[in-house]
Parts: structure tokens; C-alpha cells; sequence
């Protein structure tokens, strides 16, 4: 393997008509590393749109989503002409329909978080020894084919529906946190930002998308082939992931000679040297990063409580119609797509002109982004204009042996 000294002495010895071509690389979205970025937008989009179908599908699913809440005058509303030819429509479909209580409806929204509280950790460091290839497309592909069969689990029975829930976490956290492992030897620092937002960018687009899609489709088709038809795409994207998607760019048989010698010298401009050994005694006294955890911590509470029971919401309090409901629920992820790349890319414009310090732009952005969300999480209607940072709090912990290189880990924050 080689060391950060062995790489600058490389570059060193560049020659010129090499650097031009090198410089070329610098700008464009021609590139394979910006093509591995389109890829992980996919993989992202399918991921959410998977952990968003049964928050949709299960407005679809039981007789009523709030009768503990309809026992309270204040939430009481005469059916609104929408609904009513929604309960028509449910009626003539031959999809099943389950008698399951508030209570189980929280059980089955929260047990995907079950197996991810804990997978984050093993699974990102797995992927930063092993390699992110197969670890992010083994999750990917399992993913995709638990929801295909989450209509059997359903008429199984609810713990059996829980199980595959749990399993399914447990798969999707080995592609939310296994990816970044990839960018530590794929993206410059320059384009740091903009590559990971780009890749995040997916996971907005696939919620907008599967609560734009979901109502149509359950009027339509009847709510299992929401399962169906976004499981499928997972496994389409795996066809793409696992023979185009390699651990480094050193290995990858299309890339470039200009584009490797790009990437190389970037990161080795880093002046760090690779390792696999993990500073766990450091991060546990580490201050700085227990503030990361705590702040991801409180983002991903509102994050997760928006994006589970937003269509419950509006579907049962506002007497909305799967179609309407989707529509609104989705009107804030639409918006949250387009501010996560330009966040990205306003980063890294000020990272690259020096206008502000690294440090300086990740607290602003994560602060910009907790601000956000704790001033709109009580409308439960508006949300999620998201910061470049707008994964989960275990996401730091699960940071691959490959990024966490440094004795110091303020530099993270």
C-alpha cells in the first residue's frame, strides 16, 4: 500500500503535459468519480423510497390510522368528499386491509430503526477494511428483496412483518453507512461536498418521489405493488452497482490515467497515511465528537418522526385522500433535493476559495440545519431544506477505518 510520502514524491515527477491533462479533470461532471456518484444517487433513492413505502402504504393498509385520536372532539371531522371516494375505491380493491391498532402501527414504523441502532458501527468499519463494494451492495440487494415480500410478511402476521422490518434496518444502515468509506479514496478534497450531497440527494428524491407515486399507485394498483414496484428497482440498481463500482480508483478498469493521477495527488495532499486501526479509547473522551453525536442525535428524532408519520398525519387528522396526501407530504423533500446539492456546492466554494474555514462551514451547516428543523418539526408539514450533513448521529460512529486517519478528531467537526 502506498504511503501519503510515497504518493507526493510521485507527483513530483509528473510531467507537465500529464498536469495539464490532470487539470482537465478538475472541472465537469464527466467523470468516473462523479458517474460513482450518480450511482450511490440511485442506490440512496432506492433505499429511501423502501424506507418510506409502509409509512405511505400503511395509511392504505388499516381500517383507521388514529382511532384512539378520533375520541377526542377537537381531531373530529365530517368526511370530506375526497375521502370518500378514497373509502370507495379501498372497498372495490382487492387488497387486504388489517384491523391493527395505533400501537402496532408505531411498532412496525419504528422496528426498521431496531437493527440499525447498533449495525452502523461494525458495518462502516467492515466496509472501511473489506472494502464498500459488496458490503453496500449485499445491503442493497437484501433490502430489496425483504420489501418485495413485506405484502406476504403483512398477511403472515405482525411479528413476523416486525422481523423482516428488524433484518431489513439492519441491511439498509450497510448502505447509508458503508458508502463513505468510498469517498475516502474516491473524492479530492475539493469536491468532497459536492460529490457526498450529490450522492445524498438520492434520498430525498426517493421520498418525494415514493409519496408523489404512492397514492396513484394504491388507487390504481392496490398498496402491495408499492412494495413490489420500488423493491424491483433496488434490484435493477444492483445490476448497476456490482459490476461498475470498485473499492478505489486504482482498480477500476474504465478510469482514466489523467482522472487516477488526479484523485491520487489530491489525497495524498491530505498528508495522512492509511490505517486500519479504529482510536476508540480517543473518541470516547473526546468532547467534540459526543457534540456531533448529541446533534445528530436530536436531528435524526425530528428527521425520522417527519418522515414516518407525515402521510399518517395528514391522512387522518387533515381527512385527506391517499392522492392529496402524498402530494403534501411530499412538498417538502421535493425542495430538500435541490438545497442538499447546492449546499454541497456552496461548501465546497467556500472551502476552495478560502472564504471560510473547514471547521467554520461544518458548524454553520449543521447548525443551519438542526436550527431548521426545530423551528418547522411542530407544523409536521414543512421540513428538511437539509445541510450537506443531514444524515443520522450514528452515521459518525460508523466512519470506515479509512476516514478516521487523524490522532486528532476535532478536525471532524
Amino acid at each position: 500500500m502506498s504511503t501519503g510520502a510515497d504518493l507526493k514524491a510521485r507527483e513530483g515527477d509528473i510531467p507537465s503535459d500529464n498536469m495539464t491533462q490532470e487539470q482537465s479533470f478538475k472541472k465537469g461532471f464527466c467523470s468516473l468519480r462523479h458517474g460513482l456518484a450518480f450511482i450511490l444517487h440511485l442506490c440512496n433513492f432506492s433505499i429511501y423510497t423502501q424506507q418510506m413505502n409502509l409509512s405511505f402504504a400503511i395509511t392504505a393498509m388499516v381500517n383507521t390510522t388514529v382511532a384512539s385520536s378520533q375520541l377526542n372532539a377537537s381531531t373530529e371531522r365530517p368526511p370530506t368528499n375526497s375521502q370518500d371516494v378514497w373509502n370507495e375505491t379501498r372497498q372495490e380493491s382487492k387488497a387486504p386491509v388489517y384491523n391493527w391498532t395505533p400501537e402496532i402501527q408505531g411498532i412496525l414504523l419504528s422496528s426498521l430503526n431496531y437493527g440499525s441502532f447498533i449495525a452502523p458501527i461494525p458495518t462502516g468499519y467492515v466496509a472501511g477494511v473489506f472494502g464498500a463494494k459488496y458490503v453496500v451492495g449485499l445491503g442493497l440487494l437484501i433490502s430489496s428483496v425483504l420489501t418485495l415480500f413485506i405484502p406476504l410478511a403483512a398477511d403472515a402476521g405482525v411479528a413476523l412483518l416486525i422481523v423482516l422490518r428488524v433484518i431489513q434496518g439492519m441491511a439498509q444502515v450497510m448502505v447509508l453507512t458503508g458508502q463513505y468509506s468510498l469517498w475516502a479514496k474516491w473524492a479530492p478534497p475539493q469536491e468532497r461536498s459536492q460529490l457526498i450531497t450529490i450522492a445524498a440527494s438520492g434520498s430525498m428524491l426517493g421520498t418525494f418521489l415514493v409519496l408523489i407515486a404512492g397514492g396513484l399507485i394504491c388507487q390504481a394498483l392496490g398498496w402491495p405493488y408499492i412494495f413490489y414496484i420500488f423493491g424491483g428497482i433496488g434490484c435493477a440498481c444492483c445490476l448497476l452497482w456490482f459490476p461498475l463500482v470498485y473499492d478505489d480508483p486504482q482498480n477500476h478498469p474504465f478510469i482514466s490515467t489523467g482522472e487516477k493521477r488526479y484523485i491520487t495527488c489530491s489525497l495524498a495532499q491530505e498528508d495522512c497515511s492509511l490505517g486500519w486501526s479504529l482510536p476508540i479509547k480517543a473518541m470516547v473522551k473526546s468532547l467534540p465528537l459526543w457534540a456531533i453525536v448529541v446533534s445528530y442525535f436530536c436531528e435524526y428524532w425530528l428527521l425520522s418522526t417527519v418522515m414516518a408519520y407525515t402521510p399518517t398525519y395528514i391522512s387522518s387528522v387533515l381527512q385527506a385522500n391517499l392522492r392529496d396526501s402524498g402530494i403534501l407530504s411530499a412538498l417538502p423533500f421535493m425542495f430538500g433535493c435541490v438545497c442538499i446539492i447546492l449546499g454541497g456546492l456552496l461548501a465546497d466554494f467556500l472551502l476552495s476559495r478560502k472564504i471560510l474555514r473547514l471547521v467554520t462551514i461544518r458548524k454553520l451547516f449543521t447548525a443551519g440545519s438542526l436550527s431548521h428543523l426545530e423551528s418547522s418539526c411542530p407544523c409536521l408539514g414543512s421540513d428538511l431544506a437539509a445541510a450537506p450533513q443531514w444524515p443520522s448521529w450514528y452515521y459518525l460512529l460508523s466512519l470506515p477505518a479509512s476516514v478516521i486517519q487523524e490522532p486528532s478528531l476535532t478536525s471532524w467537526i
